[in-house]
Protein backbone atom coordinates (compact mmCIF):
# COMPACT_ATOMS: atom_id res chain seq x y z
CA UNK A 1 0.00 0.00 0.00
CA UNK A 2 1.35 3.47 -1.15
CA UNK A 3 1.93 5.87 1.82
CA UNK A 4 -1.17 8.34 2.56
CA UNK A 5 -1.21 12.12 1.65
CA UNK A 6 -1.72 15.09 3.63
CA UNK A 7 -1.25 18.46 1.51
CA UNK A 8 0.70 20.70 3.31
CA UNK A 9 -2.36 23.52 2.45
CA UNK A 10 -4.95 22.20 4.29
CA UNK A 11 -5.65 22.18 8.03
CA UNK A 12 -7.04 19.06 9.76
CA UNK A 13 -9.05 18.53 13.02
CA UNK A 14 -8.21 15.26 15.72
CA UNK A 15 -11.57 13.87 14.34
CA UNK A 16 -9.60 13.37 10.91
CA UNK A 17 -11.26 16.30 8.74
CA UNK A 18 -9.33 18.21 6.46
CA UNK A 19 -10.40 21.93 5.57
CA UNK A 20 -8.92 23.95 2.62
CA UNK A 21 -9.60 27.83 2.72
CA UNK A 22 -11.53 28.33 -0.54
CA UNK A 23 -11.45 32.60 0.17
CA UNK A 24 -13.92 34.81 1.60
CA UNK A 25 -14.93 32.76 4.61
CA UNK A 26 -16.09 29.55 2.88
CA UNK A 27 -14.06 26.15 3.87
CA UNK A 28 -13.73 23.04 1.86
CA UNK A 29 -14.70 20.05 4.25
CA UNK A 30 -13.70 16.22 3.43
CA UNK A 31 -12.02 13.20 5.43
CA UNK A 32 -8.61 12.61 5.08
CA UNK A 33 -6.69 10.01 3.76
CA UNK A 34 -5.87 8.36 6.84
CA UNK A 35 -9.96 8.30 7.68
CA UNK A 36 -11.16 7.19 4.45
CA UNK A 37 -8.12 4.13 4.98
CA UNK A 38 -9.05 3.29 8.38
CA UNK A 39 -13.01 3.20 7.02
CA UNK A 40 -12.54 0.45 4.26
CA UNK A 41 -14.80 0.94 1.34
CA UNK A 42 -17.33 4.07 1.47
CA UNK A 43 -20.53 3.09 0.58
CA UNK A 44 -23.18 5.77 1.26
CA UNK A 45 -22.42 9.01 3.08
CA UNK A 46 -25.11 11.35 4.46
CA UNK A 47 -23.95 14.90 4.54
CA UNK A 48 -26.10 18.54 6.08
CA UNK A 49 -28.74 20.52 3.86
CA UNK A 50 -27.02 23.73 2.28
CA UNK A 51 -28.53 26.34 4.81
CA UNK A 52 -28.29 23.98 7.70
CA UNK A 53 -25.82 25.95 10.65
CA UNK A 54 -23.30 23.77 12.22
CA UNK A 55 -21.59 24.07 15.26
CA UNK A 56 -17.69 22.98 16.02
CA UNK A 57 -17.68 19.23 17.17
CA UNK A 58 -21.07 18.30 16.65
CA UNK A 59 -21.80 15.66 14.38
CA UNK A 60 -23.37 16.76 11.07
CA UNK A 61 -23.41 13.68 8.99
CA UNK A 62 -21.82 9.97 8.31
CA UNK A 63 -20.07 8.34 6.29
CA UNK A 64 -20.90 4.39 5.94
CA UNK A 65 -18.34 1.66 4.67
CA UNK A 66 -18.65 -1.77 4.14
CA UNK A 67 -17.06 -1.71 7.59
CA UNK A 68 -18.51 0.66 9.74
CA UNK A 69 -20.67 3.53 9.99
CA UNK A 70 -18.29 7.02 11.29
CA UNK A 71 -20.18 10.33 12.51
CA UNK A 72 -18.96 13.00 10.50
CA UNK A 73 -17.73 16.32 12.65
CA UNK A 74 -18.12 20.11 11.81
CA UNK A 75 -14.73 21.33 12.16
CA UNK A 76 -15.88 25.12 12.23
CA UNK A 77 -19.18 26.58 12.96
CA UNK A 78 -21.00 28.00 10.47
CA UNK A 79 -23.66 27.25 8.02
CA UNK A 80 -23.35 24.85 5.12
CA UNK A 81 -23.24 26.82 1.46
CA UNK A 82 -22.73 23.58 -0.61
CA UNK A 83 -22.72 19.83 0.15
CA UNK A 84 -20.85 17.66 -2.71
CA UNK A 85 -23.98 15.82 -4.67
CA UNK A 86 -21.58 13.94 -6.36
CA UNK A 87 -21.30 11.71 -3.78
CA UNK A 88 -25.25 10.50 -3.58
CA UNK A 89 -24.37 8.30 -6.61
CA UNK A 90 -20.28 7.94 -6.45
CA UNK A 91 -19.68 7.77 -2.79
CA UNK A 92 -16.70 5.82 -3.61
CA UNK A 93 -14.62 9.07 -4.52
CA UNK A 94 -14.24 9.70 -0.55
CA UNK A 95 -11.69 6.73 -1.22
CA UNK A 96 -10.47 7.50 -4.68
CA UNK A 97 -9.65 10.90 -4.08
CA UNK A 98 -10.84 12.06 -1.00
CA UNK A 99 -9.13 15.63 -0.99
CA UNK A 100 -10.44 16.17 -4.82
CA UNK A 101 -13.51 14.98 -5.82
CA UNK A 102 -14.11 13.03 -2.60
CA UNK A 103 -14.56 16.51 -0.25
CA UNK A 104 -17.94 16.70 1.70
CA UNK A 105 -19.51 19.84 2.09
CA UNK A 106 -18.59 23.77 1.96
CA UNK A 107 -19.18 26.12 4.85
CA UNK A 108 -19.26 29.90 5.56
CA UNK A 109 -17.53 29.99 8.56
CA UNK A 110 -19.05 31.94 11.71
CA UNK A 111 -15.43 32.94 12.69
CA UNK A 112 -12.39 32.87 10.03
CA UNK A 113 -9.49 33.13 12.75
CA UNK A 114 -11.62 29.79 14.24
CA UNK A 115 -9.49 28.31 11.02
CA UNK A 116 -5.67 29.20 12.56
CA UNK A 117 -6.74 27.49 15.62
CA UNK A 118 -7.21 24.03 13.54
CA UNK A 119 -3.77 21.35 13.18
CA UNK A 120 -1.41 22.30 10.58
CA UNK A 121 0.13 19.16 8.79
CA UNK A 122 2.88 18.89 10.99
CA UNK A 123 0.98 18.46 14.08
CA UNK A 124 -2.15 16.41 12.41
CA UNK A 125 0.60 13.56 11.39
CA UNK A 126 1.92 13.58 14.91
CA UNK A 127 -1.94 12.62 15.90
CA UNK A 128 -1.54 9.58 14.12
CA UNK A 129 1.36 8.33 16.04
Amino acid sequence: MSELEYPADLRYTTDHEWVADKGDGVVRVGITAYAQDALGDVVYVSLPAAGDSVTAGDSCGEVESTKSVSDLYSPLTGEIVTVNEALDASPELVNSDPYGEGWMYELKVADAAALEALLDVAAYQATLG
